[in-house]
């Protein structure tokens, strides 16, 4: 985390989101972090899917060894948001705030303890606005109150389309729905784009996905993302696809899609006692 200068850091707070499961978020969570770190940025982690993937990919406890966790975090404002950051993970400059199944039943809580139950999280992140360079949120695949909280608090969002899938968009104007509800609290969301993943050109309905892409979001991030065996074996290793092999095509694209994400985010972002309007 940046020290002394901290005021002067802008927080660029981004959410992976798509309620289908399977789609390369936690994949994109991680490898993106990563490749950010790798620039020289500080960046936060936050896992809220219950199933906890990017806490076990990257993360060096069990999570379920972990008691304040991102469901804690939701559920109890009075702990110090620091209290829930691990510094300590498998990637440098990665910092991690660890999900838990716990999460699964924390929107009843959420909805009975706070009086606008959408902004517990944007809230509850304010204090490290100026402390990380960004923060990237992991949500469920879910359209309920986490995947909303993990909206009202970003800048930015991105949508990762496996783009080599049966009905890959199908649903997806649910999300887009959802996610114009939600920017009536934060409206100064941005919308980097759907990010095609296990792409490949050559795939007629690659093709097809991609151009459904378009029409229902209007926008796409230039990068795409191949399929490679190395994702897998990352995620044996915990450790980034980078880590496993830097050559590696993906390795390459993840390290793309940072420099684009930096690049059009820049100047977009938090300072010091902002926090999403």
């Amino acid at each position: 985390m940046h020290g002394a200068e901290e005021s002067q850091t802008e927080t660029r707070i981004l959410a992976i989101a798509n309620h289908k499961g399977g789609v390369g978020k936690t994949t994109t969570a991680v490898n993106l972090a990563d490749c950010l770190a790798q620039r020289g940025n500080w960046v936060l982690v936050v896992d809220l899917d219950p199933q906890t993937n990017a806490s076990q990919h990257i993360g060096k406890t069990h999570p379920a060894r972990v008691v304040y966790n991102a469901c804690e975090l939701l559920s109890n404002h009075k702990t110090e948001i620091r209290s829930f950051i691990y510094e300590d993970t498998t990637i440098d400059g990665v910092h991690l705030i660890y999900g838990s199944i716990s999460l699964e039943n924390v929107d009843e809580v959420i909805k009975n303890e706070y009086p606008r139950p959408v902004e517990v999280l944007k809230e509850r992140l304010k204090p490290l606005i100026g402390a990380y360079d960004y923060i990237i949120i992991d949500c469920p695949p879910s359209l309920k109150l986490l995947t909303q909280n993990a909206i009202a608090a970003a800048t930015h969002y991105i949508v990762p389309v496996e783009s080599g899938a049966p009905y890959a968009i199908n649903g997806l104007d649910d999300l887009k729905r959802r996610v114009e509800k939600v920017m009536l609290v934060n409206e100064s969301l941005n919308f980097l784009g759907a990010l095609l993943i296990k792409h490949d050109e050559r795939h007629v309905l690659c093709r097809e996905n991609e151009a459904d892409a378009i029409e229902l979001f209007g926008k796409l991030i230039p990068v795409k993302i191949s399929t490679t065996t190395k994702v897998n074996q990352s995620i044996a290793q915990k450790v980034s696809v980078r880590m496993a092999e830097r050559n590696n095509k993906v390795s390459k694209q993840y390290q793309e899609l940072a420099d684009y994400i930096a690049e059009v985010t820049a100047g977009q972002g938090l300072k010091a006692g902002e926090g999403a309007k």
